[in-house]
């Protein structure tokens, strides 16, 4: 089995990102082949600040790091070091069916929210298709709002397999975990840097996430009252981190009243800060050796090559880019 995943550096991290992509991922290191890419292509369709770029960059891969990625038995790299994806891209984009992506809710939703309309964004799964399709890669694990953009690649393999032959390109399958999938943010809608409702994977400091958490969007329960458990965000991210004790107790709690909303937010707080206490230790470790990371990237990026090209060189020649 060969997974792949990637993620994007347009902006810190937040723990949706890690319990929706990050966590399953590095899971997966354990069972097989595992490629993890930095996808900083796809950053650009709203990064365009060339030094917050390179620093998102630096910083994403320091994190994947101390999350648990390990560079011995996983291929860590920038899809920017590989060009032979968008070769494949395009190959992809002539057989990619115009209404596929105009169905794309992610593409909609995005310019719903302000960020601005352009063709990488409305093209972005086809050049995911490419990142996953290049690898040969068997499992992807996603959140659920990327389960359409899969869709969309498993689409496009039908496709193209369909035109130059059956089993010239890998159909993946999606692996999403849907109790944690879709991490609800501060405002309760779904935890996204462009939506402004993060909470930080690591915080600048203690008190600057602690502001964060307790920011969460309540409702106006009197605090004498018990509290409501169906929709809370409170809830619904403690359960992250809780054991099931602790669970069972937020709940009890919760339901006995007596006890305000920013008891339970501090509750959230002091779990959440304990659960990613050895990750920022690693990553204070990890910021002191640049030179390790460049070293990893880089060996990462040629054994992502070398099986880039395996599958380029299979779609030239079915394609007729060259001769058999």
């Amino acid at each position: 089995m060969r997974s792949l995943t990637g993620l994007q550096p347009s902006g810190k991290l937040h723990i949706g990102n890690y319990f929706g992509a990050m966590l399953p991922a590095i899971q997966l290191q354990e069972k097989g082949e595992a490629f993890y890419f930095i996808a900083d292509y796809h950053a650009m369709t709203s990064t365009q600040d060339p030094k917050q770029l390179a620093e998102n960059i630096q910083e994403l891969a320091i994190d994947f790091l101390a999350c648990g990625l390990n560079p011995d038995k996983a291929v860590f790299f920038r899809q920017s070091a590989i060009p032979e994806v968008h070769e494949l891209a395009w190959i992809l984009s002539t057989v990619c069916p115009m209404g596929l992506l105009e169905r794309c809710h992610s593409y909609k939703d995005k310019v719903a929210k302000g960020i601005s309309a352009n063709h990488g964004l409305f093209a972005y799964p086809v050049l995911m298709a490419a990142d996953i399709l290049l690898y040969d890669a068997n499992v992807v694990p996603v959140g659920e709002d990327q389960k359409q953009h899969l869709e969309v690649t498993r689409d496009i393999v039908a496709k193209i397999n369909d035109v130059y032959g059956e089993g010239l390109l890998t159909m993946p399958e999606p692996r999403i975990r849907t109790e944690i999938a879709k991490v609800p943010g501060t405002d309760g809608e779904k935890m996204s840097k462009s939506y402004g409702n993060t909470i930080p994977l690591f915080g600048d400091t203690m008190k600057s996430v602690r502001k964060v958490v307790m920011k969460i969007v309540t409702d106006t329960t009197p605090l004498e009252e018990p509290k409501p458990i169906e929709g809370s965000n409170i809830i619904a991210l403690y359960k992250l981190f809780a054991n099931e004790a602790e669970m069972s107790q937020m709940v009890a709690d919760f339901q006995a009243g007596g006890m305000g909303y920013g008891d339970f937010k501090q509750r959230l707080f002091d779990a959440y800060w304990d659960y990613f206490s050895p990750m920022r230790d690693k990553k204070e470790e990890l910021k002191k050796e640049p030179g390790y990371i460049d070293e990893v990237l880089a060996k990462g990026a040629e054994k992502a090559r070398e099986n880039a090209n395996i599958v380029l060189s299979r779609v030239r020649k079915a394609t007729g880019l060259v001769s058999v």
